[in-house]
């Protein structure tokens, strides 16, 4: 059924759209910030990521619409009985639970501390998340407990999360990152390039690198150190290699093409209502007009910003 396979591409490349708008939408924006702490010394709030990212997200996600609506239009424009369906379903979830009433109070808390990072408190989102998870554990609440939690747990993404943060470490520390980015720098010749020029030989260079990858974690644990390690070596000061280096990581959120690209494309592909034919119709043009809308925000809104 066309509709379904319409429903399901567009909603992985819509949650691919806004791990870029959301610092803490996706664990690769978390990897990659630690990387900026860990080689910089610098930090990102909440606040900051969704001022620079947020703006490109919605415009964005107009564009998924229509690019969707034009690839893979619909045989029809309205299911039979949805309205019904909708509102049958809504009365057979009947009232909130307490149980569910804490977790929107803890939940909302928890937006706020990350909204407010940095400017109300001195709370890091990492400690305000911990914090939070730790309410919804504690006895008494009634959330969950630790066998509950331990079961829903995806121990194979920890693991992931972990290896990636080893690689990327292990780069640092044996010099490889910098021994890498020598090498790009002399390929691409982008000593010699402006700011510009550079960002976009960087940025469609991840866009490749992440066809190989099914994981934008594992593409941010492997490439952010050398990004950084790159504009470090352009031995430029007044560049905002903080700045450059977070729209960089919104690059590697372009996991569009293909399904294996992205967590949410394969378990979306699992579900046979999409063919790998229709995530590349509506991938390929969401990715050349996302790196255009991109270059675009680096010479107008990110400028304005001083990223670039």
């Amino acid at each position: 059924m066309r509709f379904a396979a319409l429903l399901m591409v567009a909603t992985i490349q819509a949650a691919s759209i806004w791990n870029i708008g959301i610092k803490t939408a996706a664990a690769q924006n978390m990897v990659a910030l630690g990387f900026i702490e860990k080689q910089l010394g610098a930090t990102i709030s909440w606040a900051e990521w969704f001022i620079a990212a947020a703006p490109y997200a919605v415009m964005m996600s107009f564009i998924l619409y229509f690019v969707c609506m034009k690839m893979l239009t619909p045989e029809t424009m309205e299911v039979a009985g949805g309205d019904e369906t909708v509102r049958r379903e809504r009365e057979a979830l009947g009232p909130m639970k307490p149980s569910e009433k804490k977790l929107m109070v803890i939940s909302l808390g928890l937006l706020f501390l990350w909204v407010t990072e940095k400017t109300l408190h001195p709370l890091d989102t990492t400690t305000s998340t911990v914090i939070a998870v730790t309410l919804m554990l504690l006895p008494g609440i009634g959330i969950m407990n630790w066998k509950e939690a331990q079961a829903r747990i995806s121990w194979g993404t920890l693991i992931l999360f972990g290896v990636g943060i080893s690689m990327g470490s292990a780069l640092l520390s044996t010099k490889a990152a910098v021994w890498l980015a020598n090498q790009l720098m002399t390929v691409f010749g982008l000593a010699s390039m402006g700011v510009f020029m550079v960002f976009a030989i960087l940025a469609a260079f991840l866009i490749v690198v992440h066809l190989g990858f099914a994981s934008a974690t594992a593409v941010a644990s492997s490439m952010i150190s050398i990004m950084i390690a790159v504009l470090q070596g352009l031995g430029n000061d007044a560049l905002n290699i903080v700045g450059i280096t977070m729209v960089l990581q919104f690059v590697v959120s372009f996991g569009f093409i293909l399904p294996v690209n992205s967590p949410q494309g394969i378990l979306a592909f699992s579900t046979e209502t999409f063919s790998a034919k229709d995530c590349i119709k509506v991938g390929l043009p969401l990715t050349i007009i996302g790196y255009a809308l991109m270059l675009i925000f680096v010479q107008t809104y990110w400028h304005i910003l001083g990223i670039f």
